[in-house]
C-alpha cells in the first residue's frame, strides 16, 4: 500500500516542480511585454494547470485511498474469517471437550448412584434382617424369662415341698421315737417284773429247800 501512494505522489509533484523552477524575473519581463489580456490568459492557463494538477493529485490520492481501503477490507475480511475459523475451531474443541467431560463424569456419577442404590438396598435388607433377628432374640429372651420364671416357681414349690416333707418326717420320727421309747419302757417294765418274779420264785424255792432240809 505505501509504495503505490508514493508512486502517485511523485507523478503529481513533477508539474509543481516545473512550475516552481520558473524564475520570478521572467514573469516580470513577460508582464512588461504582454498586454493585459494576454496576461490574463496566461494566468488563467497557469491556474487551470494547477487545478488539473490538484485534481490529478486528488484523484491519485483517492485511488490510493480506495486501493488501501479495498486491501484493508480484504485483509479485514480475511482476518475476520481466519479469526472466526479459529474461534469456531476453539469453540468446537471446547464444546467437544465439555461434552466428553460431561459424558465421563455423567457415567461416573451414574455408576456411583447405581452403586449407592445397591448399597442402600443392601443396607435396608441388612436392617430388616437385624430387625427380624432382634425380634426373634427378644421373643426368645421373653420365652427364656418365662421358662426361668416357671423353673424358679417349680424350684420354690419343690423346696417348700421338701421343707414340708422334712417337717413331716421329723414329726413322724419323733412319733416313732416316742412310740419306740414307750414300747421300750413297757418291755423294760415287763422284764423287770419278770426278773423280780423269777428272783422271788428262786428265793421261794431256796427257802423251801432250806425248810425242807431243816424239817426232814
Amino acid at each position: 500500500m505505501a509504495p503505490s501512494g508514493r508512486k502517485h505522489g511523485g507523478k503529481a509533484a513533477k508539474p509543481a516542480q516545473e512550475y516552481q523552477a520558473i524564475p520570478a524575473y521572467e514573469f516580470q519581463e513577460e508582464r512588461k511585454e504582454l498586454s493585459g489580456s494576454e496576461e490574463d490568459i496566461r494566468e488563467g492557463a497557469n491556474m487551470g494547470e494547477v487545478q488539473n494538477m490538484l485534481e490529478r493529485f486528488g484523484a491519485d490520492i483517492n485511488k490510493s485511498l480506495l486501493a488501501k481501503r479495498k486491501r484493508l477490507e480484504m485483509y479485514t475480511k480475511a482476518s475476520l474469517k481466519n479469526s472466526n475459523q479459529k474461534i469456531e475451531h476453539v469453540w468446537k474443541t471446547q464444546q467437544e471437550q465439555r461434552q466428553k467431560l460431561n459424558h465421563e463424569f455423567s457415567q461416573q456419577f451414574l455408576t456411583l448412584f447405581q452403586q449407592w442404590d445397591v448399597d442402600v438396598q443392601k443396607a435396608e435388607e441388612q436392617e430388616e434382617k437385624l430387625v427380624n433377628m432382634f425380634r426373634q432374640q427378644q421373643k426368645a429372651f421373653q420365652q427364656t424369662r418365662i421358662v426361668q420364671s416357671q423353673r424358679l416357681k417349680t424350684i420354690k414349690q419343690l423346696y417348700d415341698q421338701f421343707l414340708k416333707s422334712m417337717e413331716e418326717l421329723e414329726k413322724s420320727n419323733e412319733s416313732l421315737l416316742a412310740g419306740a421309747q414307750s414300747e421300750l419302757r413297757k418291755e423294760m417294765t415287763m422284764l423287770q417284773k419278770k426278773i423280780m418274779m423269777d428272783t422271788q420264785q428262786q428265793e421261794m424255792a431256796s427257802v423251801r429247800k432250806s425248810l425242807q432240809s431243816m424239817l426232814f
